[in-house]
């Protein structure tokens, strides 16, 4: 009987580290702690009713989405840092957010293990939940404020200034962000496919096929090499309006005739505001810490602890 007695007790102690390795793998040297509570809620306004999720459980999923989990630890905790800002930024002082307000994309777990794959999912989603753990309630502020913290994938090599309302929009190099996946796009269009396009954002048809390419006109870009104001035909559009239209990654672009029709020489992906993840992924493996990376990218700023 002592002996049936030992041998229940030496499995049950046993138990949590078997279940682990017959999960991951490995036995993991220690159980993470809990979330920290803010004190501050989404609601998730989903079909079948509301529920509530505090905001540190919450951030885990929207980080997920945001930037790729293998960009590097400090990354990942200012990018974790960013998505809290602009969460508490919806919030406008208040203790809670719908999640239909804060128009972001969030990963359930199931998500997640699709987008990872299910032998990476473990340590990936143990990185994301430890660059939110270990920020936790930390926001980006200038001047007493939290800032709109506008981020993008990667810039054309130089991130772009704010206006009067974004002061610390500063532009500044990142020049490994040309070594970014998908930092060269080219799109083909013929003529009648690429004046239709350009025609939806005036609801007119005052742009010609037979007047492209030789009316694209590049009026005036920014510092940064983003296309602030262009001309097609006798009309004028702003670069984002154009970007749009044609769905291309990035307001940095030319065109060029292409085999009888014309195609777009895009760099960059975002629209080159803020914070670029390809850009902090770089200097995270340079030792670069989360606090150093954000002053980077966003000028003046003072992390505060909500």
């Amino acid at each position: 009987m002592g002996k049936k007695i030992l041998m229940a007790c030496i499995l049950a102690f046993l138990f949590p580290y078997i279940i682990t390795l017959a999960w991951t793998g490995k036995v993991e040297e220690k159980k993470e702690m809990p979330m920290t509570p803010s004190g501050k809620r989404v609601i998730l306004d989903r079909k079948g009713g509301e529920t509530a999720m505090d905001v540190e459980e919450y951030l885990p999923g929207v980080v997920a989405k945001q930037m790729p989990a293998d960009y590097g630890k400090e990354a990942l905790r200012a990018q974790a840092m960013i998505a809290r800002t602009y969460i508490y930024g919806k919030m406008n002082g208040q203790k809670e957010v719908k999640e239909s307000d804060l128009h972001m994309d969030y990963l359930e777990q199931k998500q997640m293990e699709k987008m990872w794959g299910s032998e990476a999912f473990v340590t990936s989603y143990q990185a994301v939940e430890e660059a939110v753990r270990s920020t936790a309630g930390t926001v980006i502020t200038c001047n007493g404020n939290l800032i709109e913290p506008l981020f993008h994938r990667a810039s054309s090599g130089m991130t772009r200034a704010g206006d009067e309302n974004h002061p610390y929009l500063q532009p500044v190099e990142c020049k490994k962000d040309v070594e970014a996946e998908g930092f060269l796009t080219i799109v083909q269009f013929s003529k009648n496919d690429f004046a239709d396009k350009i025609n939806q954002i005036s609801g007119d048809s005052s742009v010609k096929a037979d007047q492209i390419p030789q009316s694209i006109q590049i009026v005036q870009r920014d510092d940064s090499g983003y296309v602030v104001q262009i001309q097609i035909g006798t009309r004028t559009f702003t670069g984002d309006e154009v970007q749009y239209a044609l769905s291309l990654p990035s307001p940095s672009y030319e065109f060029e005739e292409y085999e009888g029709g014309v195609r777009a020489v895009c760099r960059g992906i975002g629209h080159g505001y803020g914070f670029s993840q390809y850009g902090a992924k770089c200097k995270s493996e340079e030792g670069w810490t989360a606090e150093k990376i954000l002053a980077y990218f966003y000028k003046n700023i003072v992390l505060k602890s909500e």
